[in-house]
């Protein structure tokens, strides 16, 4: 069956780094494929081949990055991302669920690094075109239990999850002021939830924002 819509439909998942984005993401791609949805999942920055050597050269610890190149950076992965993967995949009726998207940029470029907003909305209009997220999902963690979440993983910390706890409390901060100014539909979420229940939270406000599945001619 599928999605035969015709419209799809943008999620993005937002959130500090460790904030458990990437594993509601993989629940609820299973979630939606087991009712007959088209799912793609992407993530920020990455999902293409020049996005992916973008990801590596802005998160590589060894690099020294100014703000504002940082910022292009993620704007020319993120550009690459929607028009190969997101903006092909929206107009075929698929569902997309993004680990990040232009809320992150806004937080972290944004209110992290002291970047103008307003020359981040300009940029990400270049970047992105018309698309944008019907509905934001925005994990929220305390910094510091987002730091122990990291270093239990057992792996070395990039550049940006390397950051310090003041730099995460302004990106924090700027998560939530995005979501209290309601521009885009979106929710907060407590990280800190049981992940089945963070799961259930999720995609119940997932679901007002589905459009019907219309059932193919071989299966009517």
């Amino acid at each position: 069956m599928g999605d035969k819509s015709g419209t799809g439909r943008l999620f993005a998942f937002e959130g500090v780094d460790g904030s458990g984005k990437s594993t509601q993401i993989r629940i609820c791609a299973q979630s939606l494929l087991a009712a007959g949805r088209e799912v793609v999942q992407v993530r920020e920055p990455g999902g293409t081949p020049l996005s992916d050597a973008i990801r590596t050269l802005v998160l590589d610890p060894r690099h020294t990055v100014d703000a504002r190149a940082e910022l292009l950076l993620y704007m020319a992965a993120r550009a690459q991302l929607v028009a190969e993967v997101i903006a092909p995949a929206l107009q075929a009726g698929k569902i997309v669920l993004a680990d990040r998207f232009g809320w992150s940029t806004l937080a972290y470029q944004g209110y992290g690094r002291g970047l103008d907003l307003n020359d981040i909305a300009a940029l990400m209009g270049v970047a992105c075109g018309p698309v944008w997220p019907d509905f934001i999902a925005v994990l929220d963690i305390e910094p510091g239990a987002r730091k122990q979440r990291l270093l239990q993983q057992g792996r070395p910390l990039d550049r940006i999850e390397s950051q310090g706890e003041e730099f995460f409390t302004r990106v924090r901060r700027g998560f939530l002021t995005l979501a209290a100014e309601g521009k885009t539909p979106s929710r907060v979420f407590s990280a800190e939830e049981p992940e089945s229940v963070l799961a259930e939270q999720i995609q119940a406000s997932l679901a007002a924002y589905l459009p019907p599945i219309i059932p193919s001619s071989s299966s009517v």
